[in-house]
């Protein structure tokens, strides 16, 4: 079994949203921007297998992600897949299955496969209703730090990302580098790279986002996009610390002038970090997206 992977290119951008499309999905890997910004450090590259779209990433051991198309083409995906490790004497591991796609391989391959979820990678997803208005005790928190924001910063004002304000966005993530030791860390360093990209390529991936001023000056700036027809997912969002509440204030904005008209709104995962974990939960989602890792069971 000969599949040809190649490298995403930006040229492919229509290929791989023609069957993104196909799929409904909320988790927030699933667009073409996430998965072109984060190719190079996931090593992340894609072949088209029996009409399905077939990701393959090898950061740190090869896998495949579950194949994206039409329901019919599941099985002759896998079973090309399967057919691909067992000659090459490589394991078969699929990321990224949420619990619904593994009840669907139960399904078509009953017994054969084991799933273990990641509590680190599931997603947190929000009613949009609730972090445009933060309305109830239990948002009376954030409500305090946004009216903070207000009364200290009474000449703020939101924009929309855009030809004529992108620069300044990405001067201010320059700043936000430096004062928050990024080139120091390697994960650090790959999500800056990642966010002066999107800044970079802003228009080309079709992206949206809004940022905050104060004095004239960015103080903040958040980014994100649809990943299917309910669902603005947030990709990026940064803030000075030193001004306060700026980030539950471009959290509501973003939400209030970019996700409107959608039900829900996808803030991704929280990567096992405790204090990121606290201030997810704090905003209270109503569910998560649960993904795990797909093996063979040993007989």
């Amino acid at each position: 079994m000969d599949i040809v992977f190649k490298k995403v290119e930006m040229k492919d951008r229509e290929l791989i949203n023609r069957y993104l499309a196909q799929q409904k999905t909320r988790s927030c890997e699933m667009t073409f921007a996430n998965i072109y910004l984060w190719s190079v450090y996931y090593k992340v590259d894609y072949a088209i297998v029996e009409d399905m779209l077939i990701f393959r990433g090898s950061e740190d051991r090869v896998f495949f992600d579950y194949p994206v198309g039409k329901e019919e083409g599941v099985k002759p995906a896998i079973d090309a897949l399967l057919e691909y490790c067992r000659e090459r004497g490589q394991r078969f591991i699929l990321g990224l299955v949420t619990p619904e796609k593994f009840a669907r391989l139960e399904e078509l391959y009953p017994g054969m496969f084991e799933i273990s979820y990641d509590r680190d990678a599931a997603d947190y997803v929000y009613e949009t209703e609730k972090l445009a208005n933060l309305s109830g005790k239990k948002y009376h928190g954030k409500k305090n730090h946004i009216n903070k924001f207000e009364r200290l910063y009474p000449e703020w004002k939101y924009e929309p990302i855009n030809d004529s304000n992108v620069e300044d966005c990405f001067q201010m993530a320059l700043a936000w580098r430096r004062m928050n030791g990024c080139e120091e860390d390697p994960e650090k360093s790959a999500e800056m790279c990642v966010t002066l990209n999107s800044l970079r390529l802003f228009k080309e991936l079709e992206l949206r986002g809004g940022l905050l001023r104060v004095n004239g000056e960015v103080v903040a700036f958040s980014i994100g996009e649809p990943v299917c027809d309910d669902t603005m997912v947030v990709h990026i969002e940064k803030a000075f610390s030193e001004v306060d509440g700026a980030y539950p204030m471009i959290n509501r904005e973003f939400v209030r002038h970019e996700a409107a008209g959608y039900t829900y709104v996808n803030r991704e995962e929280d990567l096992g970090e405790e204090g990121l974990r606290r201030a997810k939960l704090s905003y209270h989602p109503v569910f998560l997206v649960e993904k795990g890792t797909v093996t063979i069971k040993e007989r």
